[in-house]
């Protein structure tokens, strides 16, 4: 038995036989050491509890626990309905099995005996779970590795292999067959994880001890959820070293503040830059310091760059649906642009779901016969959700109903809800690790700003939240002429502006090939670019990092695969080729504009208010 990977494999058993050596590090010197850390960590992990437990008594928090329950056990149980509805089935599937098992544990005794005549192991992929050499190392860690991987390969073929299932449900089944592997690694548990457990002994269970305070911490910022750290929050604050480019707030209404930054050149670009992020975190992302900032970089090349800072909308905000989020969001930020130069015509981008409804604002723009955006570019954006990748999993009648039940309750959705299901979709990176790393082994996370951002989560206003997921994920209305904005129903193919359409090569979120079939929606020319890395990471690539590579061709029509065998890829970063893009429409320069441009007052500097706001 094999599995396959895309990062190469690794060998079973390195070395052969078993030496006796390799148990020292295991063996308790100091049994009253750890059982009294033992003892103080249970403490701490009693404080957790009772932090998790006070606000669900108090009625503060109400888990809709059986929701999510009852879509994996349905899921699941028409998986085992097939393999267990033929008895000649039944046996296959616990024979493929048993084989493996049989097999880990016949390599290992053998191993344990000397080793002589002991088959290879078969090839498991390279993950970073089991790095430490012990894992293989070790007969008994070994072991554990072994079978862990035996067993998820026999689970996600018992969903690869089951008829009789949709689509959505053989894509849910998969997926939480991902999420219970993940969660049951042999990585996670304190006495099957060898350096976890070297470090106990050796710290008498100091790591614990500090690990379970951390987790009552987190239980605690989180009044009640856990709110798992990533990073060190203390090393960081918008405005003082994240979101620092020079600028001003010169507009502001409910639900957005519009920002213009000051120009960093003696003459700047006729058309104006305006940027639409995703209101789905916040859209310094692309200002996280001046080394990384895309926005900064668009300032030094003559850009003059204004910004939609969407509010972290509250029960307030139930209300405001996509209609709302263009007119007082992409409208606004027009007339604001118009006042601020004295421009009509500007250049716009749209970030991730920023795109989706900077696209419909676009399409309805075309049928009111609004020409204000000469040419627009998507970063990672989906306008066709045929491909759209795991968060389809959550989508489907029940669940939103389930959804839209508890945003009416608030008018909103709450932030932790929608970061957990992005976490959802790299467990194994983002939730697992840190798991191990924090509560385990009781280390505080590294700095790192783009976790800091990331965990900077916003809520969801209860109309616009649901006008997404059910226009977008559930029905795929845009890409089928079928949205309804304003009285209108909107069709892509009024889209006669160029666009610029950024995919990137291993987003988890807006899955390229998803990217790439919606370039042809469009009616106007498409120039169709791929970056190497992921959603953030992908977009996020300043030239003088020299990181990644991106990819260009011919039209994006036909398949994706096709389009991208015959591609020319170029090392470095796509921002010089987007600008050189954004010049050959209009190059021409006008002095250097003061921010409001003498029509519009200061409200306050850049980065606002509206993004200090956290969930």
């Amino acid at each position: 038995m094999s599995r396959d990977t895309e990062d190469g494999a690794t060998s079973g058993a390195t070395a052969q036989g078993f030496d006796p050596k390799l148990i020292e590090p295991y063996i308790v010197k100091d049994p009253e050491a750890l059982a009294l850390n033992v003892a103080r960590a249970l403490e701490n992990l009693g404080k957790a509890a009772s932090t998790w437990l006070a606000p669900r008594e108090r009625g503060e928090i109400v888990d809709p626990v059986s929701q999510p329950l009852t879509e994996l056990v349905k899921t699941m149980s028409k998986v085992a309905e097939y393999w267990m509805s033929d008895p000649k089935r039944t046996l296959e599937a616990q024979s493929h099995l048993l084989a493996g098992m049989f097999g880990a544990w016949t390599r290992t005794a053998q191993r344990l005996a000397g080793g002589e005549g002991a088959e290879p192991a078969p090839q498991f992929p390279n993950d970073k779970r089991f790095s430490d050499e012990d894992w293989q190392r070790n007969p008994f860690f070994d072991f554990l590795r072994q079978v862990y991987f035996i067993g998820s390969d026999w689970a996600e073929r018992m969903v690869r292999d089951a008829e009789g299932l949709d689509e959505h449900t053989r894509h849910k089944a998969a997926f939480y067959v991902r999420q219970i592997t993940a969660a049951l690694s042999p990585a996670n548990f304190v006495v099957t994880n060898p350096q976890v457990y070297r470090e106990t002994v050796a710290s008498h269970g100091d790591n614990l001890v500090r690990g379970m305070k951390m987790l009552a911490e987190d239980f605690a910022a989180g009044g009640g959820d856990l709110r798992l750290r990533h990073t060190d929050y203390s090393k960081f604050a918008v405005g003082e070293n994240m979101a620092v480019t020079p600028g001003k707030v010169i507009a502001q209404n409910d639900i957005c503040e519009i920002l213009q930054y000051e120009a960093a050149t003696g003459t700047v670009l006729k058309r104006p830059l305006l940027i639409v992020p995703p209101w789905i975190n916040k859209f310094y992302i692309l200002d996280l310091n001046p080394q990384k900032s895309f926005i900064k970089w668009c300032v030094d090349q003559g850009h003059t760059v204004f910004v939609i800072s969407w509010v972290n909308p509250d029960e307030r905000h139930a209300t405001k649906d996509w209609e709302a989020y263009i007119r007082e969001g992409v409208d606004f930020a027009l007339e604001t642009v118009e006042k601020a130069t004295g421009e009509t015509k500007v250049n716009a981008i749209g970030y991730c779901v920023g795109g989706t409804l900077l696209s419909a604002a676009l399409a309805l723009h075309a049928k009111e016969r609004n020409k204000r955006i000469a040419s627009a570019t998507l970063f990672t954006t989906q306008v066709d959700f045929t491909h759209a990748g795991d968060l389809k999993v959550f989508v489907d009648e029940e669940q939103l109903d389930a959804m839209e039940e508890r945003m009416r309750a608030s008018g909103y959705l709450e932030g932790s809800k929608m970061a957990s299901a992005f976490n959802m979709l790299r467990a194994s990176e983002l939730i697992w690790p840190y798991f191990v790393n924090n509560y385990l082994k009781g280390e505080e996370p590294m700095p790192f700003d783009l976790l800091f951002w990331n965990s900077d989560s916003t809520r969801m206003a209860a109309a616009n939240h649901s006008f997404y997921l059910r226009n977008c994920y559930l029905d795929n209305a845009l890409s089928k002429g079928r949205m309804k904005i304003a009285g209108k129903t909107l069709s892509l193919k009024d889209v006669k502006i160029p666009i610029y359409n950024l995919a990137t090569r291993e987003d988890h979120i807006a899955p390229a090939k998803s990217v790439f079939v919606g370039s042809s929606l469009f009616g106007g020319p498409v120039t169709f670019v791929l970056s190497g890395s992921g959603h953030i990471a992908g977009v996020v690539n300043p030239p003088g990092k020299q990181k990644y590579q991106y990819w260009t061709g011919g039209a994006p029509t036909g398949a994706f695969e096709d389009w991208l065998t015959k591609a020319e890829e170029t090392p470095g970063s796509w921002w010089p080729h987007w600008q050189t893009w954004v010049e050959s429409l209009d190059g021409k320069r006008v002095p250097a504009r003061k921010v409001g441009g003498g029509a519009l007052n200061a409200i306050a500097d850049a980065p606002g208010t509206y993004v200090r706001e956290r969930a």
